[in-house]
């Protein structure tokens, strides 16, 4: 096969530098330059396999790298897909759930989840697959896009509870009116035309560099959620029903400030976080240790 011999085996780099300081993460790999601009990662049902998109622009695909062997095994390309601009990637049971919901100037009116089903039946190699999909527009935008200080219809960052596709804004407020707010909304997960709800909201931080949402996990047993910034990760658990902010909301500052855009739970207690790359550097993959570093 053509993608084998010259392409599935490429191996991702796992040198580091030793005197790179990484704050609270630990190193785990580095993306190869493929991946340049990942932007959602997420784990096989037996966590042996990362899938894991491009933002906008890239090839409408999702690559699965082997965590034990550190290399890309398999490209999934949607025969009905197109990359606008693919922001995260989560899953649940055996569907993959790809975002193409990036919206920076917030005047996109055809915001789409793809559903790839089946997705550990997929064998390794390169294939196509056909996504269901999910459209939806916001029940609160009006304008397209709406006047600056109201610019909080960006959305980088999914996750499945209940029957419901749960998003998470990426505020793009000017500098004198960021406050950090992140609006919850709640999406049926059914194919076709659906109208997102906001349900709550909740602010991060007031540093506009640093607070705004880049990515959420949550972890299926336990129910605990995570949010990525570029240098934070917010905890969210022991919360009621879908009211998430109403529980116990833990800060951990990262000490390590680069453009992270993706999260995924390891365990209950540990998370994969991934860096899209810099001018000067590829992005690396990072576990963060949730326990022993509040």
């Amino acid at each position: 096969m053509k993608f084998y011999s010259i392409f599935i085996f490429i191996a991702l780099t796992t040198t580091q530098c030793q005197a790179q300081d990484y704050g609270k993460l630990a190193y785990e790999m580095t993306f190869p330059e493929l991946l340049e601009e990942n932007s959602g990662i997420t784990l096989s049902k037996n966590g042996e396999l990362l899938y894991t998109i491009n933002d906008s622009g890239g090839d409408p695909s999702i690559y699965t790298i082997d965590l034990y062997a550190k290399e890309i095994v398999q490209e999934i390309r949607l025969s009905n897909g197109k990359n606008v601009d693919w922001e995260d990637v989560t899953r649940y049971e055996n569907t993959l759930y790809v975002g193409d919901f990036g919206n920076n100037d917030n005047n996109r009116k055809n915001q789409t989840i793809y559903w790839v089903e089946n997705i550990e039946q997929i064998p390794l190699g390169s294939h196509t697959a056909f996504a269901k999909a999910t459209t939806f527009t916001f029940e609160d935008q009006e304008k397209y896009p709406p006047k600056k200080k109201h610019r909080n219809f960006d959305v980088e960052s999914i996750i499945v509870h209940q029957s419901y596709f749960y998003l998470f804004t990426r505020n793009r407020i000017p500098d004198k009116k960021f406050d950090g707010t992140t609006k919850l909304y709640r999406v049926p997960m059914k194919e076709g035309p659906q109208t997102a709800v906001l349900i709550d909201e909740f602010k991060t931080c007031s540093d506009r560099d640093d607070c705004q949402v880049t990515s959420a996990a949550i972890h299926e047993q336990t129910g605990k959620i995570a949010l990525l910034s570029y240098n934070k990760v917010w905890i969210l658990e022991n919360y009621t029903e879908d009211h998430f902010f109403s529980g116990d909301v833990t800060k951990i500052k990262l000490e390590h400030s680069s453009q992270k855009e993706s999260i995924t739970f390891k365990d209950a207690n540990t998370v994969y976080i991934s860096e899209e790359a810099s001018k000067n550097d590829l992005g690396n993959l990072y576990t963060l240790d949730l326990k022993n570093s509040k």
